[in-house]
């Protein structure tokens, strides 16, 4: 058996071979990095035994924190049954009892469950579904979709059509096809100048109303992130606003599809974000805390009406055209599983209310700082905005890496944390406890004062 390989050899191979995602090479180059070999609870543990919080739950997935030993059991337990059994003309035990599951805690109405493996996956699958019900309708013109300014909604080819963040689309731009953008309705900087949230809000209504009438002919359907706008900068939308977009696509026949990869299982304080305004979407994508961090699973949620219009005679052509190999993988199933036996067991969502009020009071004390232009909050994840000029708000040019360097500054406080340009992200695992979270806060202040600090 060869000797344990070394931290530096570890650290080596890893700029010899490996490519890492969203991430300048040439930077990582010259970067002394942890390697990462252990987790437990909400920390990480690196190849010298150093520990380091996650604050941003290893991107997002975390839920009941690492290594959480019923999970583990439920892992280990499925292993030893079957780890995989295709569903293309067989079903699966796991699958079936996880979607299930699914059905009785989703959204009122949303009653079919198509798996996949990550969030671009769930979100690409909703378009596909979305344009072939058009079909089947007898409507293929309808095949333009709505998205709203700053969307992120993943990194496949229909995915990133429906995104609106030039510097991670923009490249691509030949390769996708077109969507029609809506204004975010973000009243920090409301993109049609309103001072306040509500009417910001109800400016960005009537200009998708606007949009969905002058294009209503040709629409398959309007697709958001709701509440919370992640990888757009954690863009926090007015109450009310969801509803009514609901509304409009009651009112214009148009599809609804929500993409809760990231605002589902609990990060908002309720299982989806749906529910803050009772709103039940067409076609709703979930991933990430699915399977508590451990596993790749998503799974797309449609409507009874949707799934409805693919019934018919083989020779029709209605079947839905889309698959993958680790379908319904059961190993990720019955993580999943457990998971949402620990929701109920453990009382998360209620746990989570006193942890988004202290983050909200974390974020109260943020508020006077300096090069702190605004606080986002939803739930249990929030962004801190930091901002060359306080008057003005004018933000740093992102070239100089501001928020790089304070999640650097924060790793050497014993801090995981990855920002979304001048945005500081907090996003830790739902399990995080109250003196944890006072750590990661405290940590994020000090790295602030001294990367933009005067």
């Amino acid at each position: 058996m060869p000797p344990k390989p070394t931290t530096e050899q570890l650290k080596d191979w890893d700029k010899r071979y490996v490519w890492h995602p969203f991430t300048q090479m040439r930077d990582w180059q010259a970067e002394d990095t942890p390697v990462i070999v252990a987790g437990e609870g909400s920390w990480l543990i690196d190849s010298d035994g150093r520990r380091y919080l996650d604050g941003v739950a290893s991107m997002w997935t975390n839920v009941h924190g690492h290594c959480h030993p019923e999970l583990n059991q439920a892992l280990a337990d499925q292993a030893a049954k079957i780890e995989h059994a295709t569903l293309l003309g067989l079903s699966g035990e796991q699958s079936i009892l996880l979607a299930r599951r699914l059905v009785e805690i989703a959204p009122t109405g949303l009653t079919r469950v198509f798996y996949s493996d990550n969030g671009s996956t769930a979100v690409e699958v909703g378009l596909k579904m979305a344009y072939q019900y058009q079909c089947h309708l007898g409507q293929p013109q309808r095949s333009r979709f709505i998205r709203l300014q700053h969307a992120y909604h993943g990194d496949t080819i229909g995915s990133m059509s429906v995104g609106g963040i030039p510097i991670y689309h923009a490249t691509f731009s030949p390769l996708l096809f077109e969507t029609i953008e809506a204004p975010a309705p973000y009243c920090y900087r409301c993109p049609l100048g309103r001072p306040d949230a509500d009417s910001c809000g109800l400016a960005c209504l009537a200009e998708l109303e606007r949009l969905i009438s002058e294009h209503a002919d040709e629409l398959a359907g309007v697709v958001l992130e709701p509440l919370l706008q992640g990888a757009g900068g954690m863009i926090v939308h007015p109450a009310g606003y969801l509803k009514g977009v609901r509304e409009l696509c009651d009112r214009y026949d148009v599809l609804l599809i929500t993409d809760e990869v990231a605002t589902g299982f609990g990060r908002t304080g309720r299982m989806f974000a749906c529910e803050h305004e009772g709103v039940a979407p067409d076609i709703m994508a979930i991933s990430k805390g699915l399977c508590a961090g451990y596993l790749p699973l998503a799974a797309t949620l449609a409507s009874e009406r949707m799934y409805s219009a693919f019934l018919g005679k083989y020779a029709e052509l209605k079947t839905f055209f889309h698959g993958h190999t680790f379908t319904g993988n059961p190993l990720a199933c019955a993580v999943a599983l457990k998971s949402l036996d620990l929701f109920e067991r453990d009382q998360l969502l209620a746990a989570l209310q006193p942890k988004i009020a202290q983050l909200g009071a974390w974020l109260q004390r943020l508020a006077g700082h300096p090069r702190v232009g605004d606080l986002r909050q939803c739930g249990l994840a929030a962004g801190i905005e930091l901002v060359a000029d306080k008057a003005t708000r004018e933000p740093y040019p992102w070239e100089e890496k501001r928020g790089i360097k304070v999640c650097l500054a924060a790793r050497r406080r014993g801090v995981f944390s990855r920002p979304l340009g001048n945005t500081v992200v907090v996003f830790p695992p739902l399990a995080i406890t109250a003196d944890e979270l006072d750590f990661l806060m405290e940590t994020l202040l000090q790295s602030i004062d001294e990367v933009v600090g005067d």
